[in-house]
């Protein structure tokens, strides 16, 4: 009887690991992709003392320090004030969706775009159930989304592939932001006319009374500021890997525990991945050849199949022309749904509260999506 409640009892153990196994590969696939995708080339490429030089160490300490920062914000909620003030503003359907499409595109300059939607999305499904307007709820986060991966790219901290190629090849601040601003405001003048096409309908939103802590906000603004100010290079990057980390210990230790380890691990298996390809002379010949031909359509292209991060990282390795690799990695984070991890962060939160109707959204964010991607590719195909 024991043997059989022994077996009983191990076969329950294995079937709950499978399960949380299987649960982190779901919610975790790029990270799980990118971990395979670097031991693979580690059998080719053995472990050597070049390996060190793969990574960008500054890359992924400015990442941290926005990470922590932006989740002790959120903790205070912070963005759920501002982002609900900004609704209030607006007395109709139409507006109050140009305010959640707006505030999540400025929020992606800031915050970077994959927590701009964890942070807005949310925001955006609240606002249309207490108003009774669910069946916009499709065309809203498409929208947002859309918003998250183009409003990102006028800054160096707003994409996470920004970060990373404004430090690879590093690029004077007022050169990026001169070479993103044409696809930019073709972005927000593309976002701002789907948008107009909602009908105006009015809006009444229920008072909800949250008050903010003063000092704690100015706290975490300093500290954000003092994120950006590293991102910018004013100050060495290693003074914000002990000021921010410190601080938040004391304020909001949760915020340490919050951040998006998964992302920053990532980034550190795509940099084994690219800096192994980089060292295989038959991947080398054939990436420099293929971007020598068109690196903005290859860079662009590129992120449809292996997203928008990998694609920098890799492609940075065989071009100098960073301003067309930046601009194609940037509009490359619209089309399929890996093409940017934030797409699939919006899939997931749709797929959430709308159960069954996956097909559909898939169908309105492709056709949405790819136009966006072959009108900016065109614009800047002119341009650069």
């Amino acid at each position: 009887m024991q043997a059989i409640h022994r077996h009983h009892n191990s076969h329950h153990a294995w079937h709950h690991i499978l399960e949380s196994v299987g649960a982190f590969i779901k919610n975790n696939v790029v990270l799980v992709i990118a971990f395979s995708l670097a031991i693979a080339t580690s059998v080719i490429v053995s472990p050597d003392r070049e390996y060190i030089g793969y990574f960008d160490f500054k890359t992924l300490t400015c990442l941290f320090c926005v990470l922590a920062v932006v989740c002790a914000l959120k903790n205070v909620k912070f963005f759920t004030v501002l982002a609900t003030k900004i609704v209030k503003l607006f007395k109709n359907t139409r507006g109050a969706i140009l305010g959640l499409v707006y505030v999540t595109f400025i929020g992606s300059m800031l915050i970077a775009n994959d927590m701009a939607l964890l942070t807005f999305l949310p925001l955006g499904y609240v606002v249309l159930t207490t108003t009774g307007q669910k069946r916009l709820m499709a065309f809203t986060f498409i929208m947002q989304n859309v918003a998250a991966n183009l409003g990102g790219m006028l800054t160096p901290f707003g994409n996470p592939q920004n970060l990373y190629l404004y430090s690879a090849f590093n690029i004077p601040t007022l050169d990026f932001m001169a070479v993103m601003l044409i696809p930019f405001l073709a972005s927000v003048t593309l976002i701002t006319i789907c948008c107009l096409f909602i009908k105006k309908q009015p809006l009444v939103l229920e008072e909800e009374t949250l008050v903010l802590p003063k000092k704690r906000v100015v706290i975490y603004m300093v500290l954000f500021a003092l994120s950006i100010v590293i991102v910018f290079r004013i100050i060495p990057y290693w003074i914000g890997l002990i000021v921010i980390p410190l601080s938040l210990i004391i304020l909001d230790r949760k915020a340490l525990k919050q951040v998006d380890y998964a992302l920053l691990f990532t980034f550190v298996c795509f940099f084994i991945f690219a800096g192994n390809m980089a060292r295989i002379e038959a991947v080398k010949d054939f990436f420099s050849l293929l971007i020598s031909k068109n690196p903005l359509a290859v860079s662009a292209l590129s992120c449809q199949v292996i997203s928008n991060v990998p694609s920098a990282i890799l492609l940075s390795k065989f071009t100098s022309n960073w301003q067309a690799l930046l601009v194609g990695v940037n509009i490359g984070g619209c089309g399929t749904l890996i093409s940017s991890l934030a797409s699939l962060i919006t899939f997931k939160e749709y797929v959430k509260h709308n159960p069954g109707k996956t097909l559909k959204y898939v169908g309105i964010f492709s056709a949405f999506n790819f136009s966006f991607l072959a009108v900016l590719i065109v614009i800047s195909l002119l341009i650069l």
